[in-house]
């Protein structure tokens, strides 16, 4: 396989399996009360599967390579990066969606910085080791 796909396979796993744990067994009684009114029936799956697809790609052009395999420096970029990310959709909603809770806002930021940082550490580990 080669180093760029399997970065982003390692970066894709980890946020993925990462985001299924936070979102089906952690987080999701704070999601649910705090975006009940705004939530549908079921997921759009067509646009959850394209964000699992291209987020991760983000992830690896932004933190993976440019850590060049040191997963230190790659956690850090990833939390940035996710950070970023996740705030321009929170920060957006609570701009904009009448009664967008604030303190999910700040928890949303924060995994997003956490499933971020550990996505762009793993795909380094695997991009050194493929090296």
């Amino acid at each position: 396989m080669s180093r760029p796909a399997l970065t982003y396979l390692a970066a894709l796993l980890a946020f993925g399996l990462l985001d299924y744990v936070w979102l089906r067994h952690i987080a999701i009684d704070w999601y649910e009360a705090g975006m009940a009114h705004v939530l549908a029936p079921q997921p759009n799956w067509w646009a959850a599967g394209a964000f699992y697809l291209l987020y991760p790609a983000g992830v690896v052009f932004f933190a993976a390579w440019p850590s060049e395999g040191d997963w230190t420096r790659a956690l850090f970029l990833g939390a940035l990066f996710g950070a970023f990310a996740y705030g321009t959709y929170d920060l957006t909603s609570l701009a904009v969606i009448r009664d967008w809770p604030v303190g999910l806002t700040l928890l949303d930021i924060a995994w997003g910085a956490v499933v971020s940082g550990a996505a762009a550490a793993a795909g380094a580990v695997a991009l050194k080791a493929a090296s």
